[in-house]
């Protein structure tokens, strides 16, 4: 499974089902069960499915606000895409994982990572 580094504010509320998109400046052909990532904590906090990536006019975007929680004027991408989200699991314990040196956007996560969750 692939984590996504997102900042905290963020992957709190996309786990929290109130942010079903995330928005980026380019598309991703993911598609599944992703681990979320706060940024700068090297703790894998739940998951969600990664189940479409939609370009964004300025129209949609506006028009699906409630979706992302994002003001048009703070993106500085020549074309935002929506990564959509949905069915969001927050794990009982943040599960830690070994951060590779580089890692931005993906981490891949060992099984042991999202196994370790599942344990009560």
């Amino acid at each position: 499974m692939d984590g996504l580094v997102i900042k905290p504010k963020w992957a709190d509320m996309i786990l929290s089902g109130i942010k079903t998109w995330e928005i980026r400046g380019s598309r991703t052909h993911k598609r599944g069960t992703i681990g979320i990532i706060k940024s700068g904590s090297g703790l894998v906090y739940g998951t969600v499915e990664l189940m479409s990536c939609v370009p964004l006019t300025m129209y949609n975007w506006e028009i699906n606000k409630d979706k992302h929680h994002v003001s048009y004027a703070d993106i500085d991408y020549k074309t935002p895409y929506a990564w959509v989200m949905g069915n969001p699991i927050i794990y009982p314990e943040p599960v830690p994982y070994k951060h590779p040196q580089g890692a931005v956007i993906w981490v891949r996560l060992p099984k042991a990572v999202y196994q370790g969750a599942n344990k009560e």
